[in-house]
């Protein structure tokens, strides 16, 4: 599946019961993410900046993609970087909305 495509799509609601996406899934997805590893059930991503405004100006525009996906990534705020973490607790694992939000990421960052 192209980065691009994940890009055009929304996250959906999580319904009770929903299951975490399977290994082949998460593999594929993740070969559209260049720099985006799994790991402990969910993907991450460190981002380098050149001082402390450019890493908040990326978590203020991060803010508000995860609002308007309403997905929320853990993150590791340092003067220079960010880690970006993406999991859907709901499912214990991950699924489509991650990757969806990690494509709009990494969109962010090409722009």
């Amino acid at each position: 599946m192209p980065n691009d495509d994940l890009t055009t799509r929304q996250s959906k609601p999580i319904t009770a019961g929903s299951p975490a996406l399977n290994p082949g899934a998460i593999a594929s997805m993740l070969k559209s993410l260049p720099g985006w590893q799994q790991q402990s059930g969910e993907i991450r991503k460190t981002y380098a900046f050149k001082n402390y405004y450019e890493t908040i100006a990326f978590v203020n525009a991060l803010a508000y993609i995860s609002h308007r996906e309403d997905h929320h990534p853990d993150l590791e705020v340092g003067y220079n970087k960010c880690t970006v973490r993406y999991s859907t607790h709901s499912v214990g694992g991950l699924s489509e909305n991650d990757f969806i939000c990690a494509a709009k990421v990494e969109a962010l960052m090409s722009a």
